[in-house]
């Protein structure tokens, strides 16, 4: 059976909170999730990987230039995928840039964009 995931690939060289970067992933995660429901390509993507567990991975992504690189390869093949900025109201400047998701997708789809990556 083909596997679907959803990664958030994370800035690596910015000082998070544990409870700033959960909350960063999670809008991540969120984001990616709305652009796939809006769109007729991964609807059917996105009730696969419901019925799978939702299985999410959260992976070291270095930084900004590096998580923009991992969007734009996203997006050329076609992937749901959201970019975070934060608003700036804790600890990071507005407009800061810490998270990418990707996904939900297959997995093989995925893992040629952030298969090299290590777990966070």
């Amino acid at each position: 059976m083909r596997e679907y995931k959803q990664v958030m690939v994370v800035r690596t060289d910015l000082k998070m909170s544990p409870g700033k970067l959960a909350v960063q992933v999670a809008h991540a995660s969120v984001e990616a999730v709305l652009i796939c429901m809006e769109s007729k390509d991964c609807r059917e993507w996105l009730e696969i990987w419901k019925e799978q567990g939702m299985k999410k991975v959260v992976l070291r992504g270095g930084g900004e230039e590096d998580l923009i690189r991992i969007y734009n390869m996203c997006r050329e093949e076609g992937l749901p995928c959201s970019l975070v900025r934060d608003a700036g109201k804790t600890e990071l400047e507005p407009g800061t840039l810490t998270v990418v998701g990707l996904g939900p997708a297959p997995a093989e789809l995925i893992d040629r964009i952030t298969g090299k990556l290590s777990l966070y």
